[in-house]
């Protein structure tokens, strides 16, 4: 297997960047073809929102922290996605609490990014 030049880290990122959007557009059309759905609606939301974030993320992540951030707002949005769609098809949650715990981990990768680019323009060399 050839060498991309990106570690693990990213390539997780960028396949879940690959699978939110596409998750998210699915979301989208089951929506406008069910009628009202908050769940699904929620799914497209979130899924098309962070979907991009992920891709800039895995493209650009070059330290551990902006790794971490990425990592964590994709096991976040995996989950609050997953929980919502066991909820909309099921009738139950994956588990007690699993979506705020995904929309918790997406707000704390979401302030983890904030705090990396704040720390690494302290830095001489401004690197992520």
């Amino acid at each position: 297997m050839a060498d991309t030049g990106m570690n693990i880290g990213r390539r997780v990122m960028l396949a879940m960047a690959g699978l939110t959007g596409a998750i998210g557009v699915m979301a989208a059309a089951a929506a406008s073809h069910t009628g009202e759905s908050r769940n699904l609606a929620a799914i497209a939301s979130v899924c098309l929102s962070h979907g991009p974030a992920l891709l800039a993320l895995a493209l650009y992540a070059g330290s551990t922290w902006l790794t971490r951030a990425g990592l964590l707002l994709a096991a976040g949005t995996g989950l609050f996605a997953a929980d919502l769609a066991t909820r909309e098809w099921l009738g139950h949650s994956l588990f007690p609490l699993a979506a705020p715990i995904g929309g918790g981990a997406m707000i704390i990768a979401w302030v983890l990014l904030a705090f990396t680019a704040i720390v690494a323009g302290r830095h001489k060399t401004g690197s992520f």
